[in-house]
Protein backbone atom coordinates (compact mmCIF):
# COMPACT_ATOMS: atom_id res chain seq x y z
CA UNK A 1 0.00 0.00 0.00
CA UNK A 2 1.30 3.49 -0.61
CA UNK A 3 2.10 6.35 1.23
CA UNK A 4 1.79 8.97 -1.58
CA UNK A 5 -1.47 10.30 -1.93
CA UNK A 6 -3.53 10.41 -4.98
CA UNK A 7 -2.37 13.62 -7.37
CA UNK A 8 -5.12 15.56 -7.56
CA UNK A 9 -7.94 15.89 -9.94
CA UNK A 10 -8.53 18.84 -11.95
CA UNK A 11 -10.53 18.87 -15.45
CA UNK A 12 -8.15 19.34 -18.31
CA UNK A 13 -9.02 22.68 -20.24
CA UNK A 14 -9.24 21.08 -23.72
CA UNK A 15 -11.94 18.69 -21.93
CA UNK A 16 -14.23 21.67 -20.25
CA UNK A 17 -14.05 23.52 -23.68
CA UNK A 18 -15.25 20.11 -25.59
CA UNK A 19 -18.17 19.52 -23.03
CA UNK A 20 -18.58 23.51 -23.19
CA UNK A 21 -19.05 23.25 -27.15
CA UNK A 22 -21.84 20.35 -26.16
CA UNK A 23 -24.06 22.68 -24.59
CA UNK A 24 -23.00 21.53 -20.64
CA UNK A 25 -21.91 24.04 -17.74
CA UNK A 26 -20.72 23.50 -14.53
CA UNK A 27 -23.27 23.15 -11.87
CA UNK A 28 -21.17 22.59 -8.27
CA UNK A 29 -18.08 20.08 -8.89
CA UNK A 30 -19.82 18.36 -11.66
CA UNK A 31 -21.02 19.50 -16.15
CA UNK A 32 -24.09 19.30 -16.63
CA UNK A 33 -27.09 19.94 -19.38
CA UNK A 34 -30.84 20.89 -19.56
CA UNK A 35 -33.44 21.88 -21.86
CA UNK A 36 -36.00 23.09 -19.69
CA UNK A 37 -36.58 25.41 -17.07
CA UNK A 38 -39.57 24.79 -14.41
CA UNK A 39 -40.56 28.54 -13.33
CA UNK A 40 -44.15 28.83 -11.28
CA UNK A 41 -45.58 25.86 -12.47
CA UNK A 42 -44.69 26.87 -16.44
CA UNK A 43 -42.25 25.08 -17.84
CA UNK A 44 -39.79 26.62 -20.50
CA UNK A 45 -37.11 26.25 -22.66
CA UNK A 46 -33.52 26.70 -22.23
CA UNK A 47 -30.96 27.90 -25.00
CA UNK A 48 -27.24 27.82 -24.04
CA UNK A 49 -24.84 31.10 -25.47
CA UNK A 50 -21.51 31.69 -26.63
CA UNK A 51 -19.50 34.83 -28.04
CA UNK A 52 -17.34 34.49 -30.68
CA UNK A 53 -14.48 36.45 -29.12
CA UNK A 54 -13.04 37.56 -32.48
CA UNK A 55 -15.55 39.17 -33.80
CA UNK A 56 -17.04 41.08 -30.69
CA UNK A 57 -17.10 44.97 -31.25
CA UNK A 58 -18.65 47.21 -28.79
CA UNK A 59 -21.56 49.69 -29.38
CA UNK A 60 -22.03 52.91 -27.37
CA UNK A 61 -23.95 51.44 -24.94
CA UNK A 62 -20.70 49.26 -24.13
CA UNK A 63 -18.03 51.74 -24.28
CA UNK A 64 -20.29 53.92 -21.95
CA UNK A 65 -20.36 51.45 -18.86
CA UNK A 66 -16.35 50.85 -19.17
CA UNK A 67 -15.88 54.63 -19.05
CA UNK A 68 -18.30 55.21 -15.25
CA UNK A 69 -16.81 51.91 -13.87
CA UNK A 70 -13.02 52.96 -14.72
CA UNK A 71 -12.21 54.62 -11.28
CA UNK A 72 -12.40 51.25 -9.86
CA UNK A 73 -9.83 49.03 -9.16
CA UNK A 74 -10.26 45.69 -11.19
CA UNK A 75 -7.86 42.71 -9.64
CA UNK A 76 -7.64 39.07 -11.45
CA UNK A 77 -6.61 36.25 -8.78
CA UNK A 78 -7.19 32.51 -8.54
CA UNK A 79 -10.53 31.53 -6.65
CA UNK A 80 -10.25 30.94 -2.85
CA UNK A 81 -13.41 31.17 -0.75
CA UNK A 82 -13.09 34.18 1.47
CA UNK A 83 -15.81 35.73 4.34
CA UNK A 84 -15.01 38.50 1.95
CA UNK A 85 -16.56 37.26 -0.49
CA UNK A 86 -19.54 35.77 1.36
CA UNK A 87 -20.35 38.48 2.68
CA UNK A 88 -20.60 40.57 -0.37
CA UNK A 89 -22.95 38.00 -1.97
CA UNK A 90 -25.13 37.73 1.08
CA UNK A 91 -25.63 41.36 0.70
CA UNK A 92 -26.45 40.75 -3.13
CA UNK A 93 -28.38 37.99 -2.38
CA UNK A 94 -30.98 40.05 -0.07
CA UNK A 95 -31.42 42.60 -2.69
CA UNK A 96 -32.65 40.43 -5.32
CA UNK A 97 -36.67 39.02 -6.26
CA UNK A 98 -35.07 35.61 -7.92
CA UNK A 99 -34.16 32.16 -6.42
CA UNK A 100 -30.37 31.91 -6.17
CA UNK A 101 -28.31 29.83 -3.72
CA UNK A 102 -27.82 30.45 0.05
CA UNK A 103 -24.17 30.95 -0.30
CA UNK A 104 -21.05 31.13 -3.02
CA UNK A 105 -19.48 27.95 -1.18
CA UNK A 106 -23.01 25.59 -1.92
CA UNK A 107 -23.12 27.24 -5.62
CA UNK A 108 -19.23 26.43 -6.18
CA UNK A 109 -18.76 23.45 -3.90
CA UNK A 110 -21.79 22.24 -2.36
CA UNK A 111 -19.68 20.44 0.14
CA UNK A 112 -16.71 18.84 -1.73
CA UNK A 113 -13.61 20.01 -0.51
CA UNK A 114 -11.49 20.20 -3.71
CA UNK A 115 -12.13 21.91 -6.92
CA UNK A 116 -11.86 20.56 -9.83
CA UNK A 117 -12.15 23.16 -12.14
CA UNK A 118 -9.56 26.40 -12.62
CA UNK A 119 -11.46 28.72 -11.60
CA UNK A 120 -10.49 32.82 -11.18
CA UNK A 121 -12.15 35.48 -10.23
CA UNK A 122 -12.25 39.23 -11.05
CA UNK A 123 -12.46 41.82 -7.95
CA UNK A 124 -13.68 45.34 -8.58
CA UNK A 125 -12.39 47.47 -5.56
CA UNK A 126 -13.47 50.92 -4.44
CA UNK A 127 -10.58 52.50 -2.11
CA UNK A 128 -9.84 48.93 -1.59
CA UNK A 129 -13.73 47.60 -0.21
CA UNK A 130 -14.93 45.04 -2.58
CA UNK A 131 -17.68 45.86 -4.84
CA UNK A 132 -18.30 42.84 -7.09
CA UNK A 133 -16.97 39.33 -7.89
CA UNK A 134 -16.92 37.84 -11.47
CA UNK A 135 -16.04 33.95 -10.89
CA UNK A 136 -15.31 31.96 -14.38
CA UNK A 137 -14.00 29.03 -14.97
CA UNK A 138 -10.85 28.59 -17.83
CA UNK A 139 -10.28 26.10 -20.18
CA UNK A 140 -7.35 25.73 -22.91
CA UNK A 141 -9.30 27.88 -25.59
CA UNK A 142 -12.42 29.20 -23.59
CA UNK A 143 -13.53 30.89 -20.44
CA UNK A 144 -16.82 30.11 -19.31
CA UNK A 145 -18.49 32.73 -16.49
CA UNK A 146 -20.04 30.87 -13.46
CA UNK A 147 -21.24 33.74 -10.96
CA UNK A 148 -21.28 37.75 -11.04
CA UNK A 149 -22.72 39.32 -8.24
CA UNK A 150 -22.18 43.18 -6.26
CA UNK A 151 -22.99 45.08 -3.94
CA UNK A 152 -26.66 47.02 -4.68
CA UNK A 153 -25.83 50.53 -3.47
CA UNK A 154 -23.77 50.34 -6.64
CA UNK A 155 -26.49 49.43 -8.79
CA UNK A 156 -26.67 52.51 -11.15
CA UNK A 157 -22.99 50.93 -12.14
CA UNK A 158 -24.34 48.06 -14.09
CA UNK A 159 -21.62 45.74 -11.89
CA UNK A 160 -23.13 42.60 -13.17
CA UNK A 161 -22.83 43.53 -16.85
CA UNK A 162 -19.83 45.05 -16.46
CA UNK A 163 -17.99 42.08 -14.63
CA UNK A 164 -19.20 40.14 -18.14
CA UNK A 165 -17.52 42.74 -20.25
CA UNK A 166 -14.38 42.25 -17.22
CA UNK A 167 -14.50 38.79 -18.08
CA UNK A 168 -15.20 39.03 -22.13
CA UNK A 169 -11.79 41.60 -22.25
CA UNK A 170 -9.36 38.99 -20.03
CA UNK A 171 -10.63 35.51 -22.25
CA UNK A 172 -9.22 38.24 -25.29
CA UNK A 173 -6.15 39.07 -23.64
CA UNK A 174 -5.46 35.40 -23.06
CA UNK A 175 -6.01 34.21 -27.05
CA UNK A 176 -9.38 32.47 -26.59
CA UNK A 177 -12.16 31.49 -29.05
CA UNK A 178 -15.17 31.73 -26.81
CA UNK A 179 -16.55 33.28 -23.72
CA UNK A 180 -19.76 31.20 -22.78
CA UNK A 181 -22.55 33.15 -20.65
CA UNK A 182 -24.33 30.37 -19.95
CA UNK A 183 -28.33 30.57 -20.83
CA UNK A 184 -31.49 32.35 -21.87
CA UNK A 185 -34.84 31.05 -21.51
CA UNK A 186 -37.47 32.09 -23.78
CA UNK A 187 -40.29 34.08 -23.21
CA UNK A 188 -38.61 34.92 -19.82
CA UNK A 189 -36.75 38.13 -19.91
CA UNK A 190 -34.99 38.19 -16.81
CA UNK A 191 -31.71 36.22 -18.53
CA UNK A 192 -31.88 38.23 -21.39
CA UNK A 193 -29.03 40.56 -20.19
CA UNK A 194 -26.71 37.71 -21.36
CA UNK A 195 -26.97 39.61 -24.75
CA UNK A 196 -25.35 42.48 -23.72
CA UNK A 197 -21.80 42.57 -24.88
CA UNK A 198 -22.13 41.37 -28.22
CA UNK A 199 -25.46 40.82 -29.91
CA UNK A 200 -23.73 40.39 -33.24
CA UNK A 201 -21.33 37.87 -32.10
CA UNK A 202 -23.56 35.65 -29.81
CA UNK A 203 -23.93 32.35 -30.94
CA UNK A 204 -26.79 30.18 -29.51
CA UNK A 205 -26.78 26.11 -29.34
CA UNK A 206 -29.38 24.41 -30.72
CA UNK A 207 -29.15 20.87 -28.71
CA UNK A 208 -31.45 18.97 -31.08
CA UNK A 209 -29.09 19.56 -33.93
CA UNK A 210 -26.00 19.80 -31.88
CA UNK A 211 -25.06 22.51 -33.17
CA UNK A 212 -24.37 26.30 -32.88
CA UNK A 213 -26.04 28.83 -34.89
CA UNK A 214 -25.83 33.22 -35.00
CA UNK A 215 -28.26 34.36 -32.54
CA UNK A 216 -31.92 35.29 -33.51
CA UNK A 217 -34.93 35.04 -31.48
CA UNK A 218 -37.21 33.33 -34.33
CA UNK A 219 -34.78 30.89 -34.07
CA UNK A 220 -34.63 30.78 -30.60
CA UNK A 221 -38.49 30.26 -30.73
CA UNK A 222 -38.30 27.58 -33.22
CA UNK A 223 -35.71 25.67 -31.46
CA UNK A 224 -38.68 26.31 -28.19
CA UNK A 225 -41.48 25.20 -30.46
CA UNK A 226 -39.82 21.93 -31.18
CA UNK A 227 -38.21 21.08 -27.75
CA UNK A 228 -42.00 21.83 -25.71
CA UNK A 229 -43.78 19.47 -28.87
CA UNK A 230 -40.98 16.83 -28.30
CA UNK A 231 -41.54 16.73 -24.49
CA UNK A 232 -45.48 16.67 -24.94
CA UNK A 233 -44.92 13.90 -27.16
CA UNK A 234 -42.77 12.23 -24.73
CA UNK A 235 -45.30 12.81 -21.50
CA UNK A 236 -48.27 11.53 -24.05
CA UNK A 237 -46.47 8.37 -24.67
CA UNK A 238 -45.83 7.56 -20.96
CA UNK A 239 -49.36 7.68 -20.41
CA UNK A 240 -50.92 5.76 -22.21
CA UNK A 241 -51.62 2.30 -20.84
CA UNK A 242 -49.93 -0.56 -22.10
Amino acid sequence: MSATPPPIRIIPGEALDFYLGQGYYRMHQDLFTCRFLPINEQLYTVHWLRLRLADVVYGPTQRRLLRLNAPFSVRLRPFELTAEVEELYARYRRSINFDAPDTVEAFLLAGATHNVFRTEVLEVRDEGRLIAAGIFDRGARTLAGIMNFYDPTYRKNSLGKYLMLLKLEHARRCGHTYYYPGYLVNDYPKFDYKLFPCLTATEVFDCRRSMWQPFDWEAVREQSAELLAGWGEEEAAEEEPE
